[in-house]
């Protein structure tokens, strides 16, 4: 990777449940280097957009960090105040949510959003008579005005003045996506975080909007990570592809290597699970996510794992290299650790075999183009 933007290092992230603790991210390690588009894949509930809601300070009160940094241009976020984590979340580091209609407020019109954004952007919050009053504040308003309508034209919209001044009731689905776009782009942030940008349109409108905000971040040089379900994506829009597992990270490598040649059990599987014209539906990943609050203490895939061993549900598989620009964290490897702190778990001997497939024509990367 390029000269690091954003760094996470061994994030742990933890919810106190009415039960039991639920240990949902288990020491992920994550880099994006400036001007990068990075994706984070895996099925629902392995823990993508908590990761994202942790880079940003943006967990519910239930959740705890019991151990991780995260690192912003060199300086670990999770020293800073709140108050210093609210002034770089919306100018430095901004987010596109998943749902238009969740995260645009019904009842103003687009250009008084957009207004206050440009306004208080990591400003400290503010007293409800303090934004009664500024409503009748007229300075500067028609510069942001402009910078608005501009940002909307940039995004593609028909008419800016129109939707300037429309409810998000009153526009489209792509039309409320391509809002959302600009809405993180008015503060020409360093990172966007990009959370399933367009899992609510039709297949057509989605490539348009992600080959719009491909172009967009592209020029501003934004590094961008995107977080996914959809491996089409991934394999579209992205230059290193991370595989999330129940909170861990399994497998990571340049995109197009990740799908020449997939290594963890995990990948193939996903790879596998998607329909083919050529041919029948596959059956995916028997199973599910194991349970948060009482995780097995060796692969959290151990139990859906058609390849696994007795020491797989014994041993904690940690990351290990298998090329200068891939690691898998899998028994079925081997190649030095990740991370220095497995370095005590690499010195164990852990023999399940080589993987099956080694040496054979790997028709995986054939599924998705």
């Amino acid at each position: 990777m390029g000269e690091s933007l954003l760094d996470v290092r061994n994030l742990h992230v933890h919810f106190e449940t009415y039960e039991r603790t639920a240990e949902v991210i288990n020491g992920i390690d994550l880099e994006i280097g400036e001007g990068e588009t990075v994706g984070l894949v895996g099925e629902t509930g392995c823990g993508k957009s908590v990761t994202s809601r942790a880079i940003l300070g943006l967990l519910s009160p239930n959740a705890r960090i019991p151990e991780g940094e995260i690192y912003y241009k060199g300086q670990d976020l999770l020293d800073l105040s709140d108050q210093q984590r609210h002034a770089k979340r919306g100018n430095e580091i901004t987010m596109i949510m998943q749902d238009p209609m969740t995260s645009l407020n019904p009842v103003f019109t687009v250009g008084e959003q957009m207004m206050d954004v440009l306004k208080w952007q990591g400003k400290s919050r503010l007293s409800l008579t303090e934004l009664i009053r500024d409503k009748f504040r007229s300075e500067r308003k028609q510069e942001y005005k402009e910078r608005i309508l501009d940002i909307l034209e940039e995004v593609q919209l028909p008419e800016p003045e129109r939707v300037y001044n429309s409810y998000p009731s009153e526009l489209s689905g792509g039309m409320r996506q391509r809002i959302l776009i600009a809405f993180a782009l008015l503060a020409e942030p360093d990172l966007l975080i990009a959370d399933e940008p367009g899992t609510a349109l039709d297949v057509t409108t989605e490539e348009k909007i992600l080959g719009l905000l491909d172009t967009l971040t592209t020029e501003r040089n934004t590094s961008v990570l995107y977080i996914t379900h959809d491996l089409g994506v991934a394999r579209n829009t992205t230059e290193w592809t991370n595989v999330m597992y129940a909170g861990e990270i399994t497998e990571t490598a340049r995109t197009e290597t990740l799908f020449e040649s997939p290594q963890h059990p995990y990948t193939r599987g996903l790879l596998e699970s998607v329909p083919q014209l050529s041919k029948p539906i596959g059956e995916g990943i028997e199973g599910g996510v194991p349970d948060y609050t009482n995780p097995p203490e060796g692969c959290r895939f151990g139990d859906r794992c058609p390849h696994a061993e007795p020491a797989c549900f014994e041993t904690y598989p940690y990351s290990r290299r298998t090329d200068a620009n891939h690691t898998v964290a899998c028994h079925l490897y081997d190649g030095e650790p990740a991370h220095e702190r497995h370095a005590a778990l690499a010195r164990e001997d852990i023999d399940i075999g080589a993987p099956p497939w080694q040496g054979n024509h790997d028709e995986t990367s054939e599924i998705i183009e």
